[in-house]
Parts: structure tokens; sequence; C-alpha cells
């Protein structure tokens, strides 16, 4: 790949490989296209995985576990991630491209948010796992003389690790870069819509060091393809996996044969929480953002919006304003604001929704279609900004995850009724509640059944906190000691003294 950002439609079509035993490899021949969202031009084509690829993926992986990787020390495999960092870094441009072009999102979105924080994952578990600590107990024993019980980690073994598309590189090293650092070797089956940056990191674990079959990348789809075979094979002792929660299901029936351990960040139906007394500027820019953020594909974007009555409609005009203000540009323009969706597929799914709701009744403040776009963004898989009101609590629209750049405002007039109308739904991954009274602030956190939950901010992350869903948000938590938790095993050792 070249070392400078290209134009928008690139003449040069990429063909990408498997990454398995620290070498490129093409199996069995068939293959599939990547196409970039933003024009629907195809950029590339990928190999697709079958039982036998991803086998001799998980052999890689088994073999490395088993050779000198197995026995690196904590100091060691941090120092090899702190390359695989400044290896991305080094080459920022070339992970940049790829991001762009396989996503569609806007420049200044990915290289302020994607391969940087992507590289920072490498750092942040480094430092995290030289810190890692355990417990020890002495025991007393009828002989008087005791004994020492005491804990160690040792790696869980080979981690599947199932990556969505809407941050690519980010989401993928948040899953590998723990996952490393503890001694595990992985499996990576990147999203069949946003192959390129897991295969080109595959250079970069070369570069830095990484031992062979440390690092795999397959590519596929789910069902009968890449991700069914690695899900049910054997030989993956853990499967960590971000994306919907339909698929969440269908990898904890895999996962259930032969018992091996799931962490998944699957489906949300966010909130946001707006009472009469907040920063009014603060609380339309940060729900403007979490709403509209990269096409509203982002896991924690909100969908509903709920504003205390007396300031329902100076809120609703303040962020109809704001998303009238977003602009669809050639994505490597740094002026563009608002991307497009990530395939014709979804675009389909989202837009089925913004019929629903005009056909429910809804009051369209903005959007609701598809906006004129000159070619080549004409190609591409955008819809409008969209705001609603008027819908009731139990319409689909409100209840089901739409992920695109939309939402519903409602007005509420009491504290304990906003919030069992929050809670009232099957998911529970993140809230942002805006307010400047302190007392309410904690209040009303406390009681929103979600993983995060933001007072005056959105998207605001310490990356030692535990991130995670609740309910059919997801299953364990994710970020510092938490990540390292799922990526290892504890093994308790009795000593008679």
């Amino acid at each position: 790949m070249s070392s400078a950002i290209t134009p928008l439609a690139a003449d040069r079509p990429v063909h990408l490989n498997h990454f398995i035993d620290g070498r490129f490899v093409s199996a069995n021949g068939r293959s599939f296209e990547n196409r970039n969202p933003a024009t629907g031009q195809v950029i590339g084509t990928v190999d697709e995985a079958d039982a036998a690829t991803v086998d001799a993926a998980v052999q890689a992986a088994r073999r490395a576990m088993r050779g000198p990787w197995g026995k690196t020390t904590e100091q060691e495999r941090a120092a090899i991630l702190r390359k695989v960092a400044d290896g991305i870094m080094r080459r920022f441009d070339d992970f940049l491209q790829a991001e762009v072009l396989d996503t569609g999102k806007p420049v200044s979105l990915a290289s302020h948010i994607d391969i940087p924080r992507g590289a920072a994952n490498f750092n942040v578990f480094a430092d995290q796992v030289l810190t890692l600590s355990t417990e020890t107990f002495r025991t007393a024993t009828p002989d008087g003389r005791g004994a020492l019980n005491y804990a160690i980690r040792v790696p869980r073994g080979v981690i599947a690790v199932i990556c969505p598309w809407n941050l690519p590189l980010l989401l993928m090293t948040w899953k590998v870069a723990p996952a490393l650092a503890c001694g595990n070797a992985v499996v990576v089956k990147p999203s069949e819509e946003t192959p390129t940056t897991a295969t080109l990191l595959g250079e970069v674990m070369n570069e830095a060091g990484v031992p062979p079959g440390v690092y795999n990348v397959v590519h596929g789809f789910g069902p009968a393809s890449a991700g069914e075979f690695l899900t049910r094979h054997r030989g993956v002792n853990g499967i960590t996996f971000t994306g919907e929660t339909r698929t969440g299901e269908a990898i904890m029936k895999a996962a259930a044969e032969g018992v091996r351990p799931v962490s998944f960040e699957l489906g949300g139906k966010n909130a946001a929480v707006i009472f009469a007394d907040c920063d009014l500027d603060a609380a339309v820019e940060g729900t403007m953002r979490s709403v509209f953020a990269n096409c509203g594909q982002v896991c924690l974007g909100t969908e509903r919006v709920y504003v205390e009555r007396p300031i329902f409609d100076a809120f609703v005009s303040r962020l109809k304003e704001a998303a009238e203000n977003l602009r669809i540009r050639d994505p490597f323009d740094k002026g563009g604001t608002l991307g497009p969706l990530i395939s014709e597929e979804h675009r389909r799914k989202v837009l089925s929704y913004y019929e629903r709701a005009a056909t429910e009744g809804a009051t369209i403040v903005t959007g609701g279609g598809v906006p004129d776009l000159p070619a080549p963004l004409s190609g591409g898989s955008y819809v409008q900004p969209t705001i609603w009101t008027g819908l009731p609590d139990d319409s689909a629209v409100l209840r089901e995850e739409i992920f695109g750049p939309c939402c519903h405002v409602a007005a509420f007039d009491d504290e304990a009724d906003v919030i069992e109308r929050v809670n009232d739904s099957p998911y529970g991954l993140a809230t942002a509640i805006w307010t400047q009274n302190l007392a309410r602030a904690h209040r009303v956190a406390a009681q929103i059944e979600v993983g995060i939950c933001w007072v005056n901010s959105w998207f605001l992350r310490d990356l030692r906190t535990p991130f995670g869903g609740s309910k059919q948000s997801g299953i364990g938590r994710e970020g510092g000691v938490h990540s390292m938790e799922f990526y290892t095993e504890l093994r308790n050792i009795c000593v008679k003294l």
C-alpha cells in the first residue's frame, strides 16, 4: 500500500489474503468484493476462508502457544506491544487510507479516533499487564504449620476475535491488545465490510517481532463461512465479539459446544436525558455528536432523547439546526462531517425505519430520506440525518436498534417517570444525563440499567474502567483489569508449610 492518502476514486483495487502463521496466504480460490460505501465502487477483492483455512489459522495459533510465545514474560510482551503501537503510528497514513476507503467515514473522524486510539490500545494494555495482581492467603491447618495459597494468571489459549465494521481497527485492537498482553494467540475474523486494517496489521506484527501464529486473520462471512467455522472450532479456547445481539446469540450457541467462555458487547437502544437545568449549549452539542457521529453507527450512540418539557421546543430547534449543518463531502475532504452508512444492505434497513416512523405518524423534524448528491457520491450509501417527535414509547422505532443517524425526541415531566421510560428496553448499554444538579446526577445515574452512564458528557472514556452492557447489550466487561480477567485463567496453588 502507498504511504500517501489517495483520492476517493482509488483506481487500483487491492486483493487481500488471509494472514496465517506470519504469512499472507490464499486458499481455495474463493473471494468476495470489497466496496467503498461512499461511492459504491469496488476497491478490492478479499479471500474467503473455508473450514480448512480456519483450521490452519487455529492450528498456527496453537503451535505459537506451545512455542516461545508461551514462555514470554509480561515485560517481554509489553515491549513487543509498544513496538506494535509504534508501527501503526509510523504507518498512520496507510491505516488511515484503508479505514476511510473501507468505511467511508470522514477523514477528520478516522484520523482523530480510529487510528490513534487503535494504536493506543497496545500501549494501554502494555501498561496494564505490568501491574496485574492476584491474591495470597495464609491458611491455618490442624498441625499448626499452616499453608500458603496464592493465585497465578495463565493465558486462556487461542482467542477468536470477531470484529464489527463501525470502528474496525479500534474495536479489533481493543480485544487483540489485551489478549496478546496476557500471552494468548488470536485468530481475528474482521467484518467482511471492513477487512483491510486487520490485514495490514499483520505486516506491523511481523515488523514488531510478534512470533508467527500469534496473530492470524481469516476473512469471510458469518453462517457457513469463516465466522461459523471459527466459533465452532474446538481448538478455540475463548470467543470475544462486538456486534448485534442476534449474532451474539448464535455465537453463544456455538460456544456451548466445548463450554468455551464468551465476552460480548452487543446492541443498544441508548437514551439521553436532558433536564431543564442543563447547560443547553453543551447538551445540544453532546447529543448531536452522540446521535450523528460516524453516521449514527456507534454502539454507544443515542437513538432515544428525553427532554424535560420547559426546554423541549428550544432543544429540538437547536438539535435540528445542528443536524442540518452536517456536511457530506468526499471522505478525504477534511471539511466533511457526515459519511455514508456501511453498505446498501444497511441503508435499506435504516430507510425501512424512516418509512415506518412516517407511517406511524411521527413528526419529521428534519431529514427522513436520501440526500441528493453529485457523482461519485451519488453511488454511496447515504441517508439524511433525521429527527422525529410524536411517537409512542412502544413504537418499534423507539425499541429496536436502528444504527443510523437518527433519533426520536420526547418530552417528560417527572424524574421517576423518565427513569422508568429509559429502563423500559431490552437493552442496557449506555445513557447520557445532562443536568447541573449534582445530587440529581448521582441519583438518576445510579438507577439507569446500563453498563456506562455519562453525566454532562458523551464518549468520554478512561480505558482502565469497566466497559460493557447489561441485559441484551452484552456479557462481561472490557477495559483495564476487567479485560485481563477474560483473557486469563486463575490457578490457585496451595503449599503446605
